[in-house]
């Protein structure tokens, strides 16, 4: 491991320097500096900042400091009753010792698991600009089949960022600039032509908390993930939803894909393919079919659209049947 400087931030703006990097639980970011993918000159350490609670905002729902613990976050009865899919989400996502560790604003910041990107010396544009994507011929089995481009296909690994897409929760971001406020699902870039950058954070931007709206129908909502086993392993497919039925029909609905895009992806073209129709193992089958007509599978992962397909008419045909 590359030899670093390490200090502590008593505000925000301790991080602003070109060379830092800041440093939360570290469960993936000492994972790619002990590989030798990232080298930092500086970590700043954010732990002491006060960011560690959950409060309710006053117009309702809940403002999740960026230092909340997942395993705290994922027990809190807030967030267990009024949003189900998150809790389900987090637990879904690592082994307790991690939950223990890992951190609300770290875990949205992971960066990709794609093997390529995990050694650094193999070529990987997003290590390496212009370096090339060898995923796109080699090995591509659990990269995206959604919002790729030439240059990446790698997927975004977090569960707990595909609950929060489908929530609309909106992330709170203090930099040199200010704070602003950032959909989660505008967070993470899609890779185009700049595979290197994966969010639209600057440098030295911090998050420091992530809003989740009043939602009510929320109280009705589940995560499903599917994996290669058992065991805590990164999904090889995901689905968040959130689900609103009445008079059979569905009145309103959320839905978000894990590990298909290099983003948490929202399924705007399902949702809006299901608004007003019956909630019904077919209509489901169909929205699924509505969002997922934009895939552009490689060689091995075309297994994937169909996987979708049916998590996401399950999730939302066991939601539609507590209604009942």
């Amino acid at each position: 491991m590359k030899t670093f400087s390490y200090r502590t931030a008593g505000t925000s703006s301790d991080g602003l320097a070109p060379d830092a990097v800041f440093l939360a639980g570290g469960t993936n970011l000492v994972d790619l500096m002990k590989l030798g993918v990232a080298t930092p000159d500086v970590l700043v350490d954010v732990t002491k900042l006060p960011l560690g609670d959950v409060t309710e905002l006053p117009g309702g729902g809940l403002r999740i400091g960026a230092a909340v613990r997942n395993s705290d976050l994922a027990a809190d009865l807030r967030v267990r009753d009024c949003y189900p899919v998150l809790s389900q989400a987090l637990l879904a996502g690592a082994s307790g010792q991690l939950r223990n560790m890992a951190t609300t604003g770290g875990n949205l910041l992971q960066r990709t698991r794609c093997r390529y990107f995990m050694e650094p010396s193999m070529p990987c544009n997003k290590h390496a600009p212009g370096s090339g994507c060898p995923a796109q011929t080699g090995d591509h089995r659990n990269l995206a089949v959604l919002g790729g481009s030439p240059e990446c296909v790698a997927t975004h690994p977090s569960d707990m960022a595909v609950a929060l897409a489908a929530l609309g929760a909106v992330v709170r971001v203090d930099g040199v600039a200010g704070e602003r406020t950032i959909p989660v699902t505008e967070l993470h870039r899609l890779p185009g032509d700049h595979p290197e950058r994966d969010t639209v954070l600057e440098h030295g931007e911090l998050i420091t908390a992530v809003d989740l709206p009043a939602l009510p129908f929320a109280a009705r909502s589940a995560y499903r993930k599917a994996r290669d086993r058992a065991s805590y392993a990164f999904a090889v497919g995901s689905v968040a939803a959130a689900l609103d039925v009445e008079d059979g029909l569905v009145r309103d609905v959320r839905l978000a894909f894990g590990a298909v895009a290099p983003k948490p992806w929202r399924a705007f073209a399902a949702e809006e393919a299901l608004r007003g129709r019956p909630a019904v193992h077919q209509s489901f089958m169909d929205a699924a079919d509505a969002e997922l007509a934009a895939a552009r599978p490689l060689r091995d992962n075309a297994y994937k659209i169909p996987l979708l397909r049916n998590l996401t008419a399950a999730v939302l045909t066991r939601l539609a049947e507590e209604v009942r």
